[in-house]
């Protein structure tokens, strides 16, 4: 499974951005799907995971803002983002790994990475 993520770039706060990430897989709804990010000198924190079609998981910072969400046509996953806040500001990857796991939130769950897209959000 190789993935490629885009739609990163500066933003002022309080601003919208879509990052999307292309699966080159016959077809994404066989894959659980995840967003993590990672600020400079930080670990690489979890932000979203969809499971199936339709059941999502957020991290805490980014509940209420930031929507995760796939398009089997297109073996593509989205993250739409809201309400940007310079908190926000990171590389941000999605992964993927076959099959359900408990442990969704923890990176070492996911053996496919992207290559990262970098999203700077500006007071």
């Amino acid at each position: 499974v190789q993935l490629q993520a885009s739609g990163g770039g500066l933003v002022q706060a309080g601003g919208s951005l879509r990052l999307s990430c292309a699966a080159s897989v016959r077809t994404v709804s066989s894959l659980t799907l995840a967003w993590f990010r990672q600020a400079p000198g930080k670990e690489r924190d979890f932000v979203a995971a969809l499971r199936g079609p339709s059941t999502r998981y957020y991290g805490d910072s980014v509940k209420g803002r930031f929507t995760i969400s796939r398009d089997n046509a297109k073996n593509a996953v989205y993250l739409q983002m809201n309400s940007l806040k310079p908190e926000d500001t990171a590389v941000y990857y999605c992964a993927a790994r076959y099959y359900w796991s408990v442990a969704y939130s923890s990176r070492d769950q996911y053996p496919y990475w992207g290559q990262g897209t970098q999203v700077t959000v500006s007071s």
